[in-house]
């Protein structure tokens, strides 16, 4: 990589011979429609199948999960998301299948642009910018390809793209390797927890052994304003971690008596108590040390600290939410009380076990936390090199 940049000087892209190409010229619109209910293709791309900034494609539906026209593509064809363009998804096929009608099916022209080099391009911010701009509709803004197709585009020459070609994949490698990693972190991790919550490698004994369960206070949205003492509400739980902005996710103190049970303290485990999330814990980092817990977040009051690791590693599993479905009730969003919560079936460990356990979870989220903090690190760097170029 660091030889490419020294061979590269993208601070200094010389683009005085980049030549100016109608969209329309650059790549083509493909338009092969396909029945989901009569082909033979085994693989369907909805939108929600592209993650956003990633070339890649991760996960894919069947087409008989679908009805209606579709988009045939080709393995090397481009699948946009022309609705809602703002969310940059845009991804490579590798295989032959069908995608969503809300997408296009773009094939590079390659006279023009590299076919390996304009995934990247259409990611820049360069065209990305430019088909938010052109989107029309209210909800869900949509690009029409008549105004997309009469758009230019400064590219450079084919006898100039090689290198930017191996810059590029080759930063993309490096982020793989990356993701490869934390998959096989995450399997780690759930083959563990899948080994405890076997009931012939362990008994079950009810959460309320380890821990209680505290439910938030009831906080009146009237009283939050954009900065004081930060509030988590469920939507603060994401990814494991507490996210807060300065949206409306604060208080005054002053106003409220008797709430000091309610602050979290740094390592604290909190979960979710409704909402099509429910389930989904965060640990608290040092940062929101202090914060307070709006109602319908529960935060744990451990036994014994010994417990701490032990419990991060079961409660984010897919086998502990399983057990605590059982209690959710009926309604438009599930529900759950801190009862329900202490009721439900945990694997029973000694304390040797439970310590030995904890600090094998406490290892693997330490290294899954740092492994995405690289791919965060690299994502950024390809994001950057990606708008140097274009």
């Amino acid at each position: 990589m660091e030889m490419m940049l020294e061979k590269i000087n993208l601070n200094n892209l010389d683009k005085s011979n980049w030549v100016s190409f109608r969209f329309e010229d650059i790549a083509a619109k493909i338009s092969e429609t396909v029945d989901p209910n009569t082909t033979a293709l085994e693989k369907y791309i909805g939108l929600e199948h592209i993650d956003a900034e990633d070339i890649h494609i991760r996960r894919c539906g069947r087409p008989s999960d679908v009805s209606g026209g579709k988009l045939k593509f080709y393995p090397g064809d481009v699948i946009f998301g022309k609705r809602r363009a703002y969310q940059r998804k845009a991804a490579i096929a590798e295989f032959e299948g069908i995608c969503s009608a809300h997408a296009f099916v773009f094939r590079a022209n390659p006279e023009v642009i590299d076919p390996k080099l304009f995934p990247f391009f259409l990611h820049s911010d360069q065209f990305m910018h430019r088909a938010v701009d052109i989107s029309v509709g209210g909800l869900s803004p949509t690009i029409n390809w008549g105004a997309l197709k009469a758009q230019e585009f400064f590219l450079p020459p084919k006898s100039e793209q090689d290198q930017l070609v191996e810059l590029l994949w080759a930063m993309n490698e490096v982020i793989e390797r990356e993701n490869n990693t934390l998959c096989k972190a995450k399997n780690f991790k759930n083959s563990l927890q899948k080994y405890l919550f076997n009931r012939n490698n362990f008994t079950r004994v009810k959460l309320s052994e380890y821990t209680s369960v505290l439910s938030g206070y009831a906080f009146p949205s009237s009283k939050f304003i954009a900065f004081g003492a930060p509030v988590i509400k469920i939507k603060n739980i994401t990814n494991g971690n507490i996210t807060i902005d300065s949206d409306s996710n604060h208080i005054d103190e002053k106003y409220f008596e008797n709430i000091s049970k309610y602050k979290v303290k740094a390592g604290d485990i909190l979960i979710a108590m409704t909402g099509a999330t429910l389930g989904k814990t965060g640990v608290v980092q040092n940062e929101f040390e202090g914060a307070y817990i709006n109602q319908r977040v529960g935060k744990f009051k451990l036994k014994k600290q010994i417990y701490s690791n032990f419990l991060k590693g079961i409660l984010d599993s897919q086998n502990y939410l399983f057990e605590l479905n059982k209690y959710i009730g009926e309604g438009a969003q599930g529900n759950i009380s801190s009862d329900d919560i202490c009721n439900t079936l945990v694997p029973k460990l000694d304390v040797i076990e439970v310590e030995k356990h904890g600090n094998t979870f406490k290892y693997v989220l330490e290294n899954i936390t740092l492994i995405k903090e690289k791919i965060s690190t690299s994502q950024s760097l390809q994001k950057s090199l990606i708008n140097q170029i274009f």
